[in-house]
């Protein structure tokens, strides 16, 4: 039994917890963050302050602090360097696309880099080709190779890319090597020893530098890139790992000026975890056979707005015949739910390909509350039956198909450091097309049955999951 010194021991501390948790709530309305996102914390830290104070500290902040003056050194650094190499790829901007006006005018807008001309982008269907054709650029490069994963094992596959590495640093290659230190929290010490021994430079990429982000696990670099020599990039949803050889996935091989885009993003990413800048090349190598434009667009929490979410918004808005789209996780917030039912309602062909399983159970339950509003307003959805889906495509009309890292959730439209590649040709287009029509074809059309007739303990905890979705 409690006496009363404990009871008023405990009363004090609740008391100032529920102090602290009105002032928290405050502070997490006044963040930028989607309307859900802001009600499910202002509830949560008010009703239950003792639970809900710590998990904030850890999750509730929405802002990537030091990023972008960490950008700002490094461009002071460079100087006048980077007006030229944002003059040299200035100089490739593609001509104007009909159709495709509104997207090129907000990719040049959110990057500072329009679509460029000139690159040769070569689709990667599932793991094994992306990583077979990844070690073939390794072993193709002169002068440097840049590598970021989100995700990377010590495995079959992990090992290859790293010994991939190791030979190149021997040979006198610059090479580098970047990871999430989240992502890849089970990587051995021991894997990234044996590139250090040898001369690659390797780095972590920190979410908790310093003391501006302490405690914060947010905000994760989901980027999954490759640059060789700057002139041939790689951009896509592949991690470094075994299970990718079984996953349904989707990756780039781009050859042309596109290339030093994303380079650029790996420099940035690279000049924050380290505080140096690789010594890369800054000339424009453009693909000799192809002339397809490409638009590299990088968004991430350091930005001044919702970038990712203002850029599939965007895509969806001006779809006007067709929109397909294949995300791993599909928990979208508020905009782009109407965006979707707005572009079904106005007759497009709105296709969303799902995984069948999930390997995120909570993220899978919240998105079977999402089948009554995209099924009842127009919006096909689709589970693919076939491994485990985790591509990021999104094809709009026959005028562009994007790429990337990107999924369909509240984490990567607010919270991780994305890279999407928008590909604008029509060729392109129609490989983008003939892969998806393969996929349909292994995938089962949704009804809303599916969620209905499941049973009612689990329905609950769907609803319930979908009422947490602004805090995953």
């Amino acid at each position: 039994m409690l006496d009363m010194q404990d009871l008023t021991i405990v009363g004090v501390v609740l008391l100032v917890a529920e102090i602290i948790g009105i002032l928290l709530a405050i502070h997490a309305v006044m963040q930028p963050r989607s309307s859900q996102g802001a009600i499910a914390w202002f509830i949560a830290l008010i009703t239950l302050p003792v639970v809900t104070i710590p998990i904030y500290t850890v999750f509730g902040r929405t802002r990537f602090l030091g990023y972008t003056e960490a950008i700002r050194e490094a461009t002071e650094i460079v100087g006048d360097r980077r007006h030229e190499w944002l003059d040299n790829m200035n100089t490739m901007a593609a001509k104007p696309r009909p159709g495709l006006e509104v997207i090129e005018a907000l990719a040049k807008n959110l990057t500072h880099i329009p679509f460029l001309r000139a690159n040769r982008v070569e689709l990667l269907v599932d793991g094994a080709e992306t990583y077979d054709n990844m070690i073939s650029a390794i072993e193709s490069a002169r002068s440097y190779v840049l590598v970021q994963f989100y995700i990377v094992r010590d495995d079959a596959i992990g090992r290859r890319l790293r010994d991939a590495l190791v030979a190149k640093a021997r040979s006198g290659v610059q090479t580098f090597f970047l990871y999430d230190e989240i992502g890849s929290i089970k990587l051995p010490e021991a894997y990234l020893d044996v590139m250090r021994k040898e001369g690659v430079e390797v780095s972590g990429f920190k979410t908790t530098k310093g003391r501006s982000n302490r405690f914060q696990i947010n905000f994760r670099n989901h980027r999954k890139l490759l640059v060789v020599d700057g002139r041939s990039g790689f951009i896509g949803g592949n991690n470094l790992g075994e299970e990718y050889l079984v996953y349904r996935d989707t990756h780039l091989r781009i050859d042309g000026p596109a290339a030093q885009h994303i380079q650029l993003s790996f420099l940035k990413d690279w000049y924050w975890a380290t505080a140096q800048l690789p010594a890369v090349a800054s000339q424009i190598t453009a693909a000799e056979t192809s002339d397809q434009a490409v638009a590299i667009v990088n968004t991430g929490p350091a930005d001044t707005a919702a970038y990712c979410s203002i850029l599939f918004s965007s895509l969806v808005s001006n779809a006007r015949s067709r929109l397909w789209i294949t995300s791993p996780y599909f928990v979208p917030n508020n905009a782009l739910v109407v965006a979707l039912q707005a572009a079904a309602l106005r007759g497009v062909d709105v296709r969303i390909i799902l995984p069948d399983k999930a390997d995120q159970r909570i993220v899978e339950l919240a998105s079977f509350t999402y089948y009554d509003d995209m099924l009842n307003n127009g919006v096909r959805l689709y589970r693919y039956r076939e491994h485990f889906m985790h591509q990021k495509v999104i094809l709009v009309d026959d005028t562009v198909a994007g790429i990337g890292t990107v999924n369909l959730d509240n984490r990567s439209l607010y919270l991780n450091f994305e890279a999407t590649a928008l590909v604008a040709d029509q060729d392109f287009v129609k490989q983008v097309e003939a892969m998806l029509m393969v996929d349909f074809d292994n995938s089962m059309a949704v009804k809303n049955e599916h969620f209905y007739n499941k049973p009612l303990p689990f329905r609950v905890a769907a609803q319930i999951a979908r009422l947490a979705s602004p805090l995953l």
